[in-house]
């Protein structure tokens, strides 16, 4: 029976225990999204409090992509210096870090990059459609942005890269009829409609090797009229899991989906149970043998303890509970195991829009 503080591996990447920090927009990357001191501190606190892998905030690999400031680049080899030093300064204090690698697609922020979105499709908002859909030519060219930027990562030492292919984000909205429009290939059936991240994926491998550790992150479901479905996903991961990907982390939703949105503010009730994903990552588990990692909603080390132990998932993910205490996984294993002190208010957001990267703005207003 696994355990939650017992040491595994994914691939040849070797874990001291099943706590992940899954990818949190940090807002403390340069106005170029080159790597500063103080993501670098941020890493290493993360690493010092016990965390078993550090999943970095996600990257963006090419200038139209960028979803927001202050966000960590990793689209031109003029990053790897910063990067290295990150990833030299993490594995000096024992720590494992991969780097996510992202694309926003329509939803990327143009006044930033000074370029026009693209995606799948247009995508409705309420100014109108945004988003210019993406040519062969533009797929072919972004596609080649993601192996260039996995080939960097791994350059810098990072020990894997993940895709992030969830919260409509680009690989999002390319699996996903509610921002899937298309008419070609890429479009229509669940079978067209992975073709992108199956791309996306393959081309990653042929530039790393078969020895790096390629993560993917996926929607359980959309939460969206339209959206992905459970049943999507379970096609995705399976046929991804057949091509050999390393490991799926499993979240929800996108910046659209009302209350079901990736990060859901207010502690869980009995309408919004702790654990927001665990009967998709059921489902999963009964026909899906790549191992899963499961975010969402995870506050407490006996809950996190339940789904190793009873094999719902391989490992646990958290986010906004490590911006409250980056010492978290540290107290546990220590013995104290009182929940975490995370109140789930998104206020941890607000600083980074202002240029002073993610911190908790309750803290110490409560004894801790």
């Amino acid at each position: 029976m696994p355990e939650l503080f017992e040491s595994s591996s994914i691939k040849k990447m070797m874990l001291t225990n099943r706590i992940i920090r899954s990818a949190t927009w940090e807002g403390l990357a340069g106005e170029n999204g080159s790597v500063t001191p103080k993501l670098i501190d941020l890493s290493v606190q993360l690493s010092r409090g016990g965390i078993g892998l550090i999943i970095t905030g996600h990257a963006y690999v090419s200038p139209e992509g960028r979803a927001t400031p202050w966000q960590l680049g990793v689209y031109s080899d003029e990053m790897i210096p910063g990067l290295m030093e990150m990833t030299k300064t993490v594995h000096g204090t024992g720590g494992k870090i991969l780097m996510q690698l992202a694309h926003a697609g329509s939803y990327a922020a143009s006044l930033l990059s000074r370029l026009d979105p693209i995606g799948p499709s247009p995508v409705k908002s309420k100014s109108g459609l945004i988003g210019k859909e993406m040519t062969l030519e533009n797929i072919k060219k972004v596609i080649k942005a993601f192996s260039d930027a996995a080939l960097r990562a791994q350059a810098a030492g990072f020990d894997g890269i993940q895709v992030h292919g969830a919260h409509g984000y680009l690989l999002s909205q390319f699996l996903s009829p509610f921002f899937n429009k298309r008419k070609d290939e890429y479009g229509g059936d669940i079978d067209n409609r992975t073709r992108f991240a199956m791309e996306v994926f393959e081309a990653i491998r042929i530039a790393v090797g078969p020895d790096f550790p390629i993560l993917i992150k996926l929607n359980s479901e959309d939460f969206l009229t339209d959206g992905l479905t459970l049943e999507d996903m379970l096609y995705t991961a399976e046929k991804l899991g057949g091509k050999g990907i390393d490991a799926i982390e499993m979240s929800g939703g996108t910046i659209v989906s009302g209350k079901n949105i990736p990060s859901r503010p207010a502690k869980p009730d009995s309408e919004n149970p702790e654990v927001y994903y665990e009967a998709a990552a059921r489902q999963y588990k009964k026909k899906i043998r790549t191992p899963l990692i499961l975010v969402g909603g995870i506050r407490t080390f006996e809950t996190a303890e339940r789904l190793v132990t009873e094999g719902v998932a391989d490992y646990i993910a958290l986010s906004r509970p490590l911006i409250r205490e980056p010492n978290l996984v540290k107290r546990w294993g220590s013995g104290d195991r009182r929940p975490a002190l995370c109140v789930s208010d998104n206020g941890c957001f607000k600083p980074c829009f202002k240029g002073e990267g993610i911190c908790c703005t309750v803290r110490g207003r409560f004894e801790e």
